[in-house]
């Protein structure tokens, strides 16, 4: 084992959102911003972002990494980015009023289409299509449920 790997993850966690050089096997050096460490393997993973905005992923496997430098604490904004980048796309926060809007396009999209809806629970936030199956918010695919696999499958289709 070499010294990454003897670290605790205490230490590693140190390493965290920031910008770091990392010197690993044959002689390969890697930049980047590290998103992770592996509290088993030790492996390091580090995140960068291209022009083209999008992040690019690289992991550094544990046993091949010889030293790690720190080049750059991360501020507010980059803490933020880095938070994210797991994130699917669709668990973006909606405020009340785009909830509202996007329950009220639905049911009036179900409704125009001659399926019955309506709206359950104490706040109305649940709608429910037909009696059989229900749509949370943010109101999309995913938040449908339903004990009737085929009428999940049909709506979630739509």
């Amino acid at each position: 084992m070499n010294d990454w790997q003897m670290k605790s993850p205490l230490d590693w966690e140190t390493y965290v959102n920031k910008r770091v050089k990392v010197a690993a096997a044959e002689k390969n050096e890697y930049e980047g911003w590290v998103l992770t460490v592996d509290p088993v393997s030790a492996n390091v993973v580090l995140a960068n972002f291209p022009e083209n905005g999008r992040a690019s992923i690289v992991v550094v496997l544990g046993h091949a990494v010889q030293e790690v430098d720190v080049l750059q604490e991360a501020d507010d904004e980059m803490k933020a980015r880095l938070s994210c980048i797991f994130a699917p796309e669709e668990s973006k926060a909606y405020s009340p009023e785009e909830l509202d809007k996007r329950k009220n396009d639905l049911k009036s999209w179900l409704e125009a289409n001659h399926i019955p809806v309506t709206e359950q629970g104490e706040s109305g936030r649940t709608l429910c299509v037909a009696g059989v199956l229900t749509i949370d918010p943010p109101y999309g695919p995913e938040e449908c449920s339903s004990s009737n696999e085929i009428i999940l499958s049909r709506v979630q289709g739509l």
